[in-house]
């Protein structure tokens, strides 16, 4: 991984690079940020060059063989941990060496990588991964060794946060005090579920929402858009990359998503609960990544209709359709109800992604909306 391939980030890159002309290298950090920020690909890139042979002011060559290997992730040196569980071909005792294969293939094709993208792929969607006990010990096991072939050896552990306690106190002592040259890279979205005694013995390094103009730039060249249409989903994506191609991918299913809200928001209005309970069951007939989806839009719909509300028509990000609808319920969403209906959303999402009941959610969301959207 080149850092000339990853989106934006410049500053941080050239942070990194100093890092290894200063010979400043802390042999144990933690890269924080979205999953859309780049965070798993700065700590790739940032392995290869400080193991690159042939280093440029600005980027590893990509020419020697340590690059070729790293581009490959097959370097003897370069170690992965990462959350897995049992699925149809590993019953038991599932560890990260099981699927190293696909985490390849993964990577390699794009480094952005989602956690749940990671679950569908593995055919796992419907299980927390883990980063447990076997795989703690697996990373000992290899970490005790010198170096193969470059002066480090690296362990890039992504989501540290799935590690559960017992994996965690088995590492403590090897990442406070690892061997010589022993480098362990950590890539999380959330700092806050990270273990404490883990994360204090790390050094935090902040991956900031990518730049709009790189955002920009890349979009413009990924996709045939509008200049305009270009412009919007810059805003939409928050500097996030996997939130940009799920906006775009998802083209298709906002007008269901479009037309699933404006029914909902009407049948809350109206206080018809009979046809919201059916409403929410056909809620449930979606997958569970369309169900995410859609309360993502949704949370986009309310913070256009409040723009609308407030009469800053500038900074109106929505189309032509979603307008004309809000040009009267934007009348609904006020300082007064905004901040109750983002947080009934966010915590339906969090629900979503915990697998909990899917009805049960719905049901509770749109009885919620009967109350919320009158208060004005």
């Amino acid at each position: 991984m080149l850092f000339k391939e990853i989106i934006g980030q410049n500053e941080l890159k050239r942070q990194l690079i100093q890092t290894v002309s200063d010979k400043r290298i802390s042999h144990a950090q933690l890269f924080v940020g979205s999953e859309g920020s780049g965070n798993l690909a700065l700590a790739i890139a940032y392995a290869q060059y400080i193991c690159c042979q042939n280093k440029q002011d600005d980027d590893s060559c990509g020419h020697c063989k340590s690059c070729i290997k790293f581009q490959k992730l097959v370097h003897p040196d370069l170690h992965f941990a990462f959350p897995v569980n049992t699925t149809g071909k590993i019953k038991k005792d599932a560890i990260s060496d099981n699927f190293i294969a696909e985490w390849r293939k993964l990577i390699t094709d794009f480094p952005y990588l989602g956690e749940r993208t990671w679950y569908e792929y593995l055919g796992i969607e419907n299980k927390q991964g883990n980063i447990g006990k076997l795989d703690a010990e697996a990373i000992q096991q290899k970490m005790i060794f010198k170096p193969f072939e470059a002066d480090y050896k690296f362990m890039i552990i992504w989501l540290p946060e799935r590690m559960n306690a017992t994996a965690a106190n088995k590492l403590l002592k090897l990442i406070e005090e690892p061997p010589a040259n022993t480098l362990f890279l950590l890539v999380s979205k959330n700092i806050d579920q990270i273990i404490k005694t883990i994360l204090s013995r790390t050094q935090l390094i902040r991956v900031p929402p990518v730049d709009e103009q790189s955002m920009h730039d890349m979009l413009s060249e990924k996709y045939d858009l509008s200049p305009n249409e270009t412009k919007v989903l810059t805003r939409l994506s928050a500097g996030d990359v996997l939130k940009a191609i799920k906006i775009h991918d998802r083209h298709e299913t906002e007008q269901d998503f479009f037309d699933n809200f404006k029914l909902m928001m009407r049948l809350a209005y109206e206080q018809k609960f009979v046809e919201l309970l059916d409403w929410a069951e056909d809620m449930v007939k979606l997958g569970r990544e369309q169900q995410k989806g859609f309360l993502y839009f949704c949370q986009q719909m309310i913070r256009e209709n409040f723009i609308m509300n407030r009469k800053m028509q500038n900074i109106v990000y929505a189309t032509d359709k979603e307008k004309d609808f809000s040009q009267k319920f934007s009348q609904s969403i006020t300082p007064k109800n905004v901040e109750s209906i983002y947080l009934a959303l966010n915590l339906a999402m969090s629900h979503i992604e915990h697998n909990g009941n899917q009805k049960i959610i719905f049901t509770d969301l749109a009885i919620k909306f009967t109350q919320l959207i009158r208060k004005i």
